[in-house]
């Protein structure tokens, strides 16, 4: 039997690395891309196929993607779209360039990555793909406006992407973690201090209480490790019938159930009680 191949995004840390780890357990053949060069070396000296791509850099979109072409002759079983970051902060405080950025990598790199493999897996007559959305992609929660809003972004963009695949023989899955062990907080910061003037803002006392979230560890209390992700993404794969969409930990099936059933006041008291 052929190995299946299957290109990740963001497999420097956390989520993307654990799924490219148990990917390759399983016996698939794993192109595991990040965003730095040093990153995509030190997984090559793990045994990785490791092509650079940066979703705000859509050079290296070309040319990672030929590079993964090149090496399977031409073919590509998988796309798992993973890599993102955050920015948090105040809506009010948020520049426009802020915004463009995290758009940039969050929701325009996953769409010019996606539609340059499309016609790979028409030509090939299969092929899934799967974007990792988030807990924020179903509900708001203050303090994360900008990430909120790439992920209810790319959540509206792979349904209808699903509904326009129905007619072929590719499948379009969404994954929806809530908290995970990852080093998304460390990584938001750079972006926090970058575009958000908090000393001049109306809400620069209510920061504090931020800033402690971010700049110190404090693992919330439905935290899964990175396993439990790859253990959706597995099926998503390889189940011949996969589901459009998988929950991942309490946080993310109580947020899928309250926002069907919950007016909106009802869910804003909700989610601002915590």
């Amino acid at each position: 039997m052929t190995q299946k191949t299957v290109l990740i995004t963001g497999c420097s840390s956390g989520i993307g690395y654990d799924a490219a780890i148990g990917l390759r357990d399983a016996g698939w053949r794993v192109f595991a891309s990040c965003r730095k060069q040093s990153d995509c070396d030190r997984l090559r000296d793990m045994g990785f196929d490791a092509p650079l791509i940066d979703y705000a850099d859509p050079q290296t979109i070309r040319d990672g993607l030929a590079a993964v072409l090149d090496a399977t002759g031409g073919t590509l079983d998988a796309l798992y779209n993973n890599g993102a970051f955050a920015c948090p902060g105040a809506v009010e405080d948020l520049p426009r360039g802020g915004l463009e950025a995290i758009f940039q990598t969050n929701l325009f790199g996953v769409h010019d990555l996606t539609v340059q493999v499309i016609p790979v897996m028409r030509a090939q007559g299969h092929g899934r793909i799967v974007n990792c959305s988030s807990v924020l992609g179903l509900v708001g929660m203050k303090w994360r406006g900008a990430y909120v809003a790439t992920k209810f972004a790319l959540e509206g963009l792979t349904d209808v992407l699903r509904l326009e695949m129905a007619d072929t023989p590719i499948k379009v899955i969404l994954l929806e973690p809530g908290p995970i062990a990852s080093r998304i907080r460390e990584n938001a910061i750079p972006h926090f201090e970058r575009w958000f003037d908090t000393e001049n803002s109306a809400r620069r006392t209510q920061y504090d209480a931020l800033k402690q979230r971010l700049y110190h560890d404090g693992a919330d209390k439905f935290q899964l490790p990175a396993s439990a992700v790859t253990a959706k993404l597995r099926h998503a794969l390889e189940h011949p019938r996969p589901k459009p969409r998988y929950y991942v930990t309490t946080p993310t099936y109580f947020a899928g159930i309250a926002r069907r059933i919950l007016s909106t006041r009802l869910l804003d008291a909700v989610i601002s009680r915590g």
